[in-house]
């Protein structure tokens, strides 16, 4: 099997990291770098800048966008714009509900909402959550009832990411409550300032605000916004989780994280010396740069498997270890940084430099990883089952 790539593939790499670092305003990418909060408006313009290049939505078919590109050419388009510290395009939109409208949506639904959805236009929020759930997605309890042309709905929906910006959430809801409950749910779309819609947030352990719980009381929703047939949305939601899943083992961005913490490294010891001198860290900043090396191979193999277009059940092995390393990294710098770490909640004005003050927020916020896309103990499962044949 070949793992080096050919000069086609070389020259898109190229294309990819020119236009990355040249098209990307700077101020986007150094907010990434510095691994700031970014703003709404700051996405937004990441965005619509690749869409204004036709590169926004690659996975798309291309009637609504896409790029008849092969896994590999998408594969090198993620990694160089988390190389390049450039923000990757909203996965709500463009890995989640843009693949399933195009999919399964009616040509309305298409041609009302995918245009905006590439360019953001429309800010989509993900309605699967629901308290006392975890990670039994098929356990929901938002109903939603048909009444005329609309179904009413009411529920609880909860960690609704960047819900606070959401103009449209995509939802779960069950619509059939007797009969298996995998087939009794469908698949809703919901303008979020329809009366009944109320999105409370969440606050969290690093002190940001980045999820939220969404409510519904009595919203009624045209019958239009179904996408599919009703009852059929947990067909659908797999899709979505399936296409969730590519592109969930962050080499690039981790890589990057990596080579800054060793430039803090260099004078993060007493009296500003370097800590790269100390065998113990060295040790463990090559194992994890071996690691990655691992990893980023064992993605490319992946790539390489995965030419029908369809996730390859090896994306468990990604996701599952992707995460392990991304966490890794932050409690490196965490580590690093020392009692400096503390300072989160020091102003521009102090001494602690900046990389140290958003190391710990950093780290708490990543603990996260290993829940979201379907939790790591779901893709060990998966692991077990699928790839080593081990039936429990």
């Amino acid at each position: 099997m070949k793992l080096h790539l050919s000069d086609e593939d070389v020259a898109f790499r190229e294309e990819m990291h020119d236009f990355f670092t040249t098209q990307i305003p700077q101020h986007i990418r150094d907010t990434v770098a510095a691994r700031r909060e970014l703003t709404k408006e700051q996405i937004v313009e990441s965005v619509q800048a690749m869409n204004a290049a036709g590169i926004a939505v690659p996975n798309w078919p291309v009637e609504w966008g896409g790029k008849d590109w092969t896994p590999l050419q998408r594969h090198i388009w993620h990694e160089e714009m988390q190389l390049a510290s450039v923000p990757v395009p909203l996965a709500f939109n463009h890995s989640m509900v843009g693949p399933v409208i195009a999919a399964f949506g009616s040509q309305e639904l298409k041609e009302r909402f995918l245009a905006k959805t590439a360019n953001l236009d429309i800010w989509w929020s993900q309605g699967f959550s629901e308290p006392d759930a975890g990670s039994d997605l098929a356990s929901l309890r938002t109903t939603a009832v048909r009444d005329g042309d609309d179904y009413l709905v009411n529920g609880q929906k909860t960690w609704t990411t960047l819900g606070q910006y959401g103009d449209w959430i995509f939802t779960l809801v069950r619509t059939d409550p007797d009969v298996k409950k995998q087939a009794g749910i469908s698949f809703l779309l919901i303008d979020m300032t329809s009366p009944g819609v109320e999105v409370r947030p969440i606050e969290l352990i690093d002190g940001g605000h980045e999820v939220n719980e969404v409510w519904f009381d009595n919203v009624r929703v045209p019958a239009e916004n179904l996408v599919g047939e009703e009852n059929k949305g947990w067909d659908y939601a797999k899709f979505l989780l399936g296409n969730e899943r590519v592109g969930v083992a962050p080499v690039g961005s981790t890589k990057r994280t990596l080579s800054l913490a060793k430039e803090h490294a260099k004078t993060a010891g007493p009296g500003g010396t370097s800590l790269l001198d100390d065998p113990l860290l060295a040790a463990q900043v090559a194992d994890l740069e071996n690691e990655l090396l691992a990893l980023e191979l064992t993605a490319l193999r992946v790539v390489a498997n995965s030419a029908d277009g369809k996730p390859h059940p090896a994306s468990s092995v990604l996701k599952l270890r992707g995460t392990e390393l991304q966490q890794a990294v932050t409690e490196l710098i965490v580590d690093l940084a020392g009692p400096a770490s503390l300072a989160s909640g020091a102003g521009e004005d102090s001494d602690v430099p900046e990389w140290a003050r958003v190391a710990t927020p950093n780290y708490l916020n990543f603990r996260k990883a290993s829940i979201y896309g379907g939790s790591n103990e779901v893709q060990r499962q998966i692991i077990a089952g699928t790839i080593l044949g081990l039936r429990g």
